[in-house]
């Protein structure tokens, strides 16, 4: 059945939208954030800049795009690896996924993970775009398969979320201070893996917060 005229439009409108992010993505591996400007973008892909700010409103928005799609590609890098039998394994190929990421990318890193978000994208809320975050999803889905089998204890999402710090933690600080003696930087982000995974396992995690947040 053939197109019509406004399908084919959204359609071109999806496909544009998803060059200006890898175009993006390109920009921030080569140049970090202060190549990350409109112009530029619009320049690599061949538009007027008026053309990319009818998708994206401003630079902070590009920023928002640029996780979103992190995020994704992350979440199936870990639903592709092969499946392990031990919970406590299955949530490590998270915390080393993302950390793979963040070494092999530190100025798109940087740039996505460390810049300030000051408000959200217009028509969104923070909490819409945490549940709608699929990488959070896997983590979470992960934690509640330890939880199920005995080897934590606790707020599955309170869990996910400390992981989510530590993790964030040991690569920003890779990343900014590539000359402190860390030693080998994969085996301390397992050593920091394992130790935070084996300090939660010794108590019950209770929620972040007093009012119950959706898993």
């Amino acid at each position: 059945m053939p197109l019509s005229a406004q399908t084919r439009r959204e359609k071109q409108k999806a496909e544009l939208r998803s060059e200006l992010v890898d175009a993006a993505h390109k920009l921030v591996q080569e140049e970090g954030y202060e190549g990350l400007t409109i112009r530029k973008l619009a320049k690599r892909v061949g538009y007027a800049p008026m053309s990319v700010y009818s998708y994206f409103a401003d630079k902070q928005d590009i920023l928002f795009a640029l996780a979103e799609d992190a995020f994704k590609t992350l979440a199936k890098r870990i639903e592709d690896h092969p499946a392990a039998d031990d919970p406590i394994e299955a949530l490590q190929v998270v915390m080393n996924e993302y950390a793979a990421f963040g070494l092999g990318n530190p100025n798109e890193y940087r740039t996505i993970f460390m810049t300030e978000k000051v408000k959200p994208p217009e028509g969104r809320t923070f909490a819409e775009m945490q549940e709608g975050n699929p990488l959070m999803k896997v983590l979470i889905d992960r934690v509640e398969a330890c939880v199920a089998a005995g080897k934590l204890k606790g707020d599955p999402r309170a869990i996910a979320t400390m992981l989510w710090a530590v993790g964030h933690g040991t690569i920003s600080l890779l990343i900014t201070f590539p000359f402190y003696p860390f030693g080998d930087q994969q085996a301390f982000v397992k050593r920091m893996c394992d130790f935070t995974l084996a300090a939660l396992a010794t108590q019950d995690v209770p929620p972040l917060t007093e009012t119950p947040v959706n898993c």
